[in-house]
């Protein structure tokens, strides 16, 4: 269990985290913390534990699945400050990666997150889920966006069986997982939080919806 910056620092440089990898994420937390001064980004308290509280509880799912992540393009929904989905395309540059908020001055900050950070293949959508043009995704995320049975019936044109889906969902897991109606087929299981002792990441794939 990671518990503190030193901690989490130090799991991301044993994760194979390069030395481009860290000064981008570096450069995400000051700016981070310069923009929290105008707007609410993250409550204040957490600045203190940034890296465990935002950085590692973010990169933890190139981590957390125990099956191989999927390469292809991955979609964050919620994504608010950027968590996880900004992080992940900071770690992972390469990959094709589409930020999802439906508050402007959210999305103004991460277009301009994504451009200090030189990531090119970012895309940052103003928009409501339900506005969104259909398009599927190799992954999808969403952290605190929505709960579980209404993330996955506004989400589900988004996504294959294939589609590997990773949703940080703090201590209530294993209760949502447990609430989800038993027409959705899928492979959901609970993985152990890093950096939260009583936190779960839902991991899994949507087989097909309930019948209507």
């Amino acid at each position: 269990m990671i518990e503190s910056e030193a901690d989490a620092r130090a799991w991301l440089q044993g994760s194979g985290v390069d030395a481009a990898g860290m000064e981008r994420l570096d450069q995400l937390v000051a700016m981070l913390a310069e923009e929290n001064e105008r707007q609410n980004l993250v409550s204040r308290a957490s600045l203190a534990q940034v890296w465990q509280r935002h950085i590692v509880d973010s990169a933890q799912l190139l981590d957390v699945s125990r099956e191989t992540l999927p390469g292809g393009p991955w979609l964050d929904l919620g994504t608010g400050a950027g968590f996880p989905g900004l992080v992940i395309a900071a770690l992972q540059p390469e990959r094709e990666v589409a930020l999802v908020d439906s508050r402007r001055l959210r999305t103004e900050w991460l277009m301009r997150a994504v451009d200090a950070l030189k990531l090119a293949r970012v895309h940052v959508v103003l928009a409501r889920v339900e506005d969104l043009p259909s398009h599927t995704f190799s992954v999808i995320s969403a952290r605190a966006f929505a709960p579980l049975e209404k993330l996955l019936a506004l989400s589900i044109r988004f996504s294959t069986p294939q589609t590997l889906w990773l949703l940080p969902k703090g201590a209530k897991a294993r209760h949502e997982l447990e609430e989800l109606d038993k027409g959705w087929r899928h492979t959901f299981h609970v993985e152990q939080s890093l950096t939260d002792a009583q936190g779960g990441v839902l991991v899994g794939h949507v087989l097909g919806a309930p019948k209507l």
